[in-house]
Parts: structure tokens; sequence; C-alpha cells
């Protein structure tokens, strides 16, 4: 999650260019091309011609001259600093990045575009999409971000297009141009032989024009992989001739060569997405009528249609879902429920009109239920979103954030439909709404917070026919889906705009990936059928964190809850969640999903402010600092050259020689490894050497006069001639290695004259939280709140002994606003508290299951190191790493 929010007459995003966990995703594919010769616009070589343009009779394309050697080492080296199991090959240069929904996949893609030309002048870059959406979602991105990009990269010129097979010449101007290229392409248009771009071409004197491409020996980036992994598809790329390929994805189905992890689990806990709730509605007992569900109808193999029905069990009546035929009888099917003794046989099957007719004459149509009180249930969910989106418009809107409600429904009928003359009318989903918008926007409680009647606050996006009308869709890649999606992207923005009505959005199969907004705080599932879509897909359209109409974002997890009503019970929904994440990721989400009715309200006991002992402890800890960095320049040159010295031995580039077999299956064609050998290069090919000085200036940002110091005090300058590209690299990760060192050993706090932190971090509109992360307070006088909320077993056993400890006088857990600046970054301690016995103290307390430096990870444990000497600064302030109270005196 990136962007800002500005409104004024032109609403305009703007980006944060400093989320850490993206400069990581965008540092780690960067890094794997360590060797390649830099971008000589950048940084000037000693070199006779430019190793990164490929000239061809095309025009100019990507060049990679590092060896698959280095590629291999490389990609390992990257692997190792994320915590990544290794890859033993290259995988035909294919490489996987998983980052969670709601996280700026998108940004972090595009910016690593910027990055690879800055680094290594590469110019050429493919953006492949599954479908018109992510391609729409796309487009919009580039230009949305744009400016932004102009900015940090100096006004690189850079052109951004998207395939179209009406316009194949551009292609052309793709292949020519020597700056930033970008082609936004869906799979679709070139993964058949019949698809214009693999047709010889009379406007391109009878070339092909997937042959421009191909010259460019592009970098592709892949946009959801899980969707082209067929053998087709999966081809198709491959004939692009990518320099290498990068896919991006939070639900990888096939992963090659992993660089980057960014899981639900990791993005949960850091707060990068909103935390999800689950209201749940359901009939109890509703079996008195025939519930009939018409969940799917298929031809191939033959033709069978999937009902859901109530059928008798060894735990009672249930429902099921049963695959039926013409000719069975659901009395049968349902192990001969009476309800359905009479007039149940399936007469008919027509597939074309989705409608299946019964032996008593009712005809029902794919996606439409009778029976089972589904119309109750539906109408209820519509209730609960539109109390629940209201309850959080009025604590949001003092705060600035506009609230917004989706809708996924499967019928566009139950929504709106249209009469011969073209009349709208209002579905059933459509008058509940306004009927339960008029109920609530009525009560005194919600008096003066919107201007806006039920009619102007709703609007569906569908696909439309050419007349406009709204229509069903199933695989959402038709013309008239086109349209819709080009109008959600246009009016992204102004969705998030208070004086926008538009609050309340029903969709059918527009809002699937490719679309989301940061301000949708309710899902609602009025869902007939069962939904193609996945649970993540769905929740996936409202975790990105919310901002305000200054274009601040929040990370108030109070305010940052997406709310989902569901159509079953939190149980089931939990649990299909949980399993879909273990299948997609591999990890465990078990207990990250919360029940909206276990919510509870934390409260401040009385008069808190007036609390002495708060106060106290406030005082001591409440001013805020400056720091500068101070290290010994002779200390950085001994200590580095010592590591440079001590680096593994340089080794000339090697020649390897691969002899393989190529075999025809029925499988398709593959290889069998005959050999392999190594030959030296050649004595008599000249050796280029770089700017040595500049390279490494470049990643360390010291003085040329420090690093010629370490470089001749290591005494193995000698290298240089032997793999220049090797001893640089090698030679700027021993400098780092301890440049980041001293920076933490020397610095220095001091405080601010008159800069306090506020009382007011303690306070929101509201504190929410759940049951199970809570622990109640029982000696409320040692602390603030009623109940303390806690993100693991270690904290919630430290507020246990802080109320039991009789030495223990006050604590409170330190807001997430309390933060302390560091180079690396900001740092929120957890604890503060009075400790008394013959002396009192003031602790503030880390809380980490570890006591050990090594076992955090080295930016937590610099940050930790920098948060002692912040308060070292501090009279009668002691900072203590602990794992439970009784470490605090050790």
């Amino acid at each position: 999650m990136n962007y800002q929010l500005f409104i004024g007459k032109i609403l305009k995003l703007h980006f944060d260019a400093n989320q850490d966990y993206q400069l990581e995703a965008i540092r780690s594919v960067v890094e794997l091309f360590e060797g390649q010769p830099l971008n000589k616009g950048d940084f000037e070589f000693s070199l006779s011609n430019d190793l990164t343009l490929l000239l061809n009779e095309n025009g100019f394309g990507n060049n990679l001259v590092i060896s698959n050697e280095q590629l291999l080492n490389n990609l390992k080296t990257v692997q190792a600093k994320n915590n990544i199991s290794f890859s033993e090959t290259l995988e035909g240069l294919n490489y996987s990045l998983e980052m969670e929904t709601g996280t700026g996949k998108t940004y972090v893609y595009l910016r690593t575009i910027y990055e690879l030309n800055k680094n290594y002048g590469f110019t050429k870059f493919v953006i492949v999409v599954p479908s018109i959406a992510i391609r729409e979602g796309v487009l919009k991105n580039l230009e949305i971000t744009h400016s932004h990009f102009q900015t940090l990269y100096d006004k690189i010129p850079a052109y951004y297009d998207v395939y179209d097979s009406k316009k194949v010449s551009a292609l052309r101007g793709f292949a020519s141009g020597n700056t930033i290229q970008i082609l936004v392409i869906n799979i679709d248009s070139f993964a058949k032989d019949i698809n214009i771009i693999n047709k010889p071409n009379d406007k391109l004197t009878g070339k092909k024009p997937i042959e421009f491409i191909q010259s460019t020996n592009p970098i592709v980036i892949v946009d959801e992989p899980q969707n082209m992994e067929t053998d087709i598809r999966k081809s198709a790329i491959a004939n692009l001739n990518p320099l290498c390929t990068l896919r991006y994805s939070a639900t990888h189905k096939d992963v090659y060569n992993l660089v980057y992890k960014l899981d639900p689990v990791k993005a949960y806990d850091l707060g990068l997405v909103k935390q999800i709730e689950v209201d749940s509605v359901t009939s109890i007992n509703a079996y008195n009528q025939p519930f009939v569900q018409i969940e799917s109808i298929t031809i191939r193999p033959r033709l069978k249609v999937k009902i859901k029905i109530d059928c008798n069990t060894d735990d009672g009546v249930k429902h099921k879902s049963i695959t039926a035929k013409v000719g069975d009888d659901l009395y049968n099917l349902s192990n001969k429920r009476e309800i359905y003794k009479d007039g149940y046989i399936i007469n008919d099957v027509d597939a074309s009109t989705g409608t299946i007719e019964f032996s008593n004459g009712t005809q029902l149509q794919e996606g439409e239920a009778q029976g089972g009180l589904s119309d109750d249930i539906m109408k209820e969910q519509i209730k609960m979103s539109v109390k629940e989106h209201f309850v959080k418009e009025k604590l949001y809107k003092e705060k600035g954030i506009k609230v917004l409600s989706l809708f996924f429904i499967d019928r566009v009928a139950n929504y709106r439909s249209y009469t011969d003359d073209g009349k709208i009318l209002k579905g059933k989903f459509a008058k509940w709404f306004e009927e339960a918008y008029t109920e609530e926007i009525n009560k005194p409680l919600y008096k003066g917070l919107t201007p806006f009647s039920a009619e102007e606050v709703h609007n569906g996006y569908f696909a439309q026919d050419k007349k406009g009308n709204y229509k069903d869709t199933k695989k959402g890649e038709s013309e008239d889906d086109d349209r819709a999606y080009k109008l959600i992207m246009k009016d992204k923005e102004k969705l998030l705009d208070m004086n926008e009505p538009l609050r309340f959005i029903f969709s059918h199969s527009a809002l699937r990936e490719g679309w989301d907004s940061p301000n949708v705080f309710q899902i609602c599932t009025l869902n007939e059928t069962q939904s193609e879509m996945k649970k993540r897909q769905e929740i996936g359209r409202g975790l990105r964190l919310a901002v305000n109409q200054e274009g601040l974002r929040s990370f108030d997890k109070n305010i940052n809850r997406l709310t989902v009503i569901a159509n079953e019970s939190y149980e089931d929904f939990a649990k299909q969640l949980q399993n879909e994440i273990q299948e997609d990721c591999g990890v465990n989400f078990k207990g990250r999903i919360k029940d909206k009715r276990k919510r509870v309200s934390v409260k401040f006991k009385e008069k808190y402010r007036e609390d002495k002992k708060f106060l106290e402890l406030w005082e001591k800890i409440k001013h805020k600092t400056i720091y500068n960095v101070n290290y010994s320049t002779g200390k950085l040159v001994e200590e580095a050259s010592k590591l440079i010295k001590d680096m593994p031995e340089v080794k000339k580039p090697l020649i390897v020689i691969d002899r393989s077999k190529v075999i025809i299956t029925k499988m398709g064609v593959e290889t069998e490894s005959k050999g392999m050998g190594i030959a030296a290069s050649s004595e008599d090919n000249p050796v280029f050497i770089p700017d040595v000085i500049s390279y490494i200036q470049s990643k360390t940002e010291l003085t040329r006069h420090t690093i010629l110091q370490i470089l001749k005090n290591s005494g193995r300058l000698n290298d240089i001639l032997i793999n220049p590209q090797m001893f640089l690299d090698l030679s700027v990760q021993q400098i780092r290695i301890v440049l980041n060192k001293l920076m933490v050993e020397g610095i220095k706090y001091q405080k601010i004259a008159g800069r306090v932190y506020e009382m007011t971090l303690f306070e929101t509109a509201e504190i929410m939280a759940y049951k199970e992360n809570l622990y109640k307070v029982t000696k409320q006088e040692k602390t603030l709140l009623d109940h303390i909320e806690f993100q693991s077993d270690i904290e919630e056993q430290f507020a246990k002994d802080c109320e039991s400890n009789d030495n223990i006088e006050f604590y409170i857990k330190l807001p997430r606003k309390f933060v302390i600046e560091t180079p690396l970054g900001t740092y929120n301690p957890d604890w503060a508290l009075i400790y008394k016995n013959e002396t009192k103290i003031y602790f503030v307390a880390e809380t980490k299951g570890s006591l050990q430096a090594a076992a955090l990870r080295s930016p937590e444990a610099f940050k930790i190191e920098c948060g002692k000497k912040h308060f070292d600064e501090f009279e009668d302030v002691t900072f203590k790493q602990v794992v439970k109270v009784s470490d605090l005196l050790i």
C-alpha cells in the first residue's frame, strides 16, 4: 500500500517512496544482476563500447553479459538475505516474488523497472496480464505513478503503451526506442498461432509483429502468473524471448526461484493490511419448505447439474450439494425427505438458457434458489452491512476517512434489470438496500451525518452491452466487461472523495483481481450460488490500509478493520479462508480471522490523565530526541580493509560448456545432459576496468579518498585485474557490513527542547479489539485501560506478571505512534513501567522471545540498540530487552 490522497480541484494520488518491505522486494530483483555492467548514464565506465544495449535491425534490446554461474550465485545470495531456501538451477531465468494482496505489488514491479534501468541500463519491459481487469489496473497505475517516478528518477524518459492488434505498427516504436519502453499485453493476445501478432504482416514488411518484441530481449513481468500456467501460455511467454521473467502474485500456483516472500501472515502481523473480521448470517432449522438451489450446469463430458438441497443425515437435516441429471428424483437424492416427495423429478435441463424444470412445473435458472429462507438471509445481510457502514462512517468522518461498502452478487437481475423499451427496474437487492439505508439514516444517532439520499449512494459495476444495459458474464473477458473495467478504473480516485455520494458498490464479475480501494471497510457476499471466486480474492478487494482526505495513510488497527458479512457461519468462513491460505502459501493463518461478535471496546479508567503514577512515568519518557552519527574514518578504513583482505578468492571468469541431447516425446521437447566442461577465458581478451571508485561510491556513499584508502590497505587491488566486477561486488558487501556496525555504535541522541510526545497518542475515538487478544486487567490502579492488548504469548504473560508482581507500581503498553527515529527507520518500544524495591527505577522494556541479538533479524537488532541509546539520555530511565519481568533486574 503506497498511495496517499490529496483533494483539491483535481483529486491526485501521491506515493510513499520509503516503504521498507517494498524497497526490499525491489532490491531483491536488482541484486539478481550484480556483476552486470552499470548503466553508463549514471556512472562512467572506461569501456570502449556500451554493453547494456543490444543493437539489431529492429532497434535496441537488453543485453545480459554476466554468466549463468554468477546469476545462480546472485540468486542464492538474495535468497539467503530473505531467508528463502536455495535454488539449485536457474529454471530458465524465471523468478517468483510473493506479495500479499493490498501491499502494493504493482507499484513494486513498476518501480523495479526504473531501478533496473538506473543500475544496468535495461530499457525494454513487457508486462503480461491474464485479464482485461488486471490490464486496466496496470494502465491506471502507470498513469498515476508516472509523475512520482519522474521525480524519483530525474525525469528519465519513459513510455508505456498497451498492445492493440489493430495497431501492430506501434511495436516498431517499442523496438526502436532507446529509453524505457513498457508494453502491457494480455496473454490471450499472443498465446495462439492464430493471433494477429503471430502472423506475417504487410505493414511490417512481411515480419510477424511478435518479432519486434523478441528482438528486444525484454524483461518480462507476469502479473498474477497463477492464471497463466498452462503449457500453451507458458510457451507463449517463453516465445517472447525474455532476458528473464519476473512473476508477481499473492497466490502462485507454481513457484520458480523464489526471491522475495511477503505472505499473508507476515503482512497481517506487520499491520500492512486490514484486520479481517466476520459477521455471519445463517438460517437455523429452516427446513419447512423444499429448498432447491441450482449451483451450476455443465455439458462436458456429459450434461449434468449441481444442486444444493436439504438432505437427511445422521446429524439431522443439512444443506448438501449433489450432482444430478434428467430423470433424477430429489426425494431419493435427499435420503427420502418427505418435502420433496411430490413433483421434484428433473424433467428437463436446458444448458443454453441455464434452466431446469421439475415435474411439478417449477422452473429455476442457474444461480436461482427457492425455499430455505435464502431471501431472508440476504435481506438481513444487507441490513447488517448498512448498519456497520453507518457505525464506521460516524466514527471516521471526523478523521476525514470515507467509508465504502462492497457487495458481491451472482446475478445482475437481482440488482437491476430492464424492460423491452429500456426502462430501468430495481432488483430485490436495490430495493432492500434502499429500505435499510432509509431506516438507518432517519435514526437520531445519524442526524446530519450525510446529505445524500438512498438512491444517490449506491451503484452497480457490471458488464454493459452496447446499449448500456447491465448483464451477467462468466469469464469477465468480453468487450462488455472491457467497458465496465475502464469505468471502474477511471473513477477509482473519485470514490475516495467525501463529496462523492457513492458509498455502496454492487458488483458481479468486474471487481476481481485488478481493482481495489483502500477505503473498503465492508464486504457483503450475496452469492446465491457458490462463488467461483476464492475468499482470498473477495476479501482482497478491501485489504488496503485506509487513507484520509489529506492524503495520510492510517496505521491505526482500530480503523483498519475489514468486516465480511457472510452467508455462512464464522467457523465455516474462517476454516475455508485458512485452508486457501495454507494451500496457496504454505503458512498457517489460524487465529488471525476474527469473529466480529467477539469484538469489545477497550476503555480508559476514569480521570486517567490525573493518575499520579501515569503522570510520573510519562514525565520521565515523553521527550523527543534527534540523533547524529559519528564514527572514526580511520576505524572504518581499518576494519573494512581487513574484511576485504580476508574475503573469498576472486576467480577468473569461466566458460561453462554444457552438452545436452534433445529428446522429443509426447509430452514435448526435453533435454538430457550428456556432459559438462569448464574452460578459462582467453588470456588474450582485454579486461575492461570500470571506474572502481565511482562504483563503490554509488553503493556506499563514502568519499573517494576513504574508498581508495580501504582498497590500498586491503592488499587485494591486483584482484581487479582477475575479475573486476566480482571484486567490486565482494568489496561493497564487506564495506557495508562495517559501515552499518559503526553507524549504530556511533549514534548519539539528544533531547529536542520543547518537543514531547503528546498524551493523545494513547487515545482514539474508539479502541476496539478481540477477546482472544486481550488480557483483562484486575488491578486497575496499576495501568490505564481495562484490558491490555497483546500480540504474542510473551506479551500476554508480561502483562500478567506486571499485575501480579508487587514491585511493579505502574505499567503501560506504549502506543504504536510512540516511535524513535533511527538510521534504519523508526522503532516502537513495547512497555514502560515503574519498578520499586529499595530504589525506584523507571523501565522501558522490549519483550522478545530471545535475549540473544543473533536470534533477531539484524535491522531489528540495530533498531533496539538505537532505542537503548535514545533512553540513555533520560535521567533515571533504564532500557531493557527482556523475555519476562524477572529479566528486568538481571
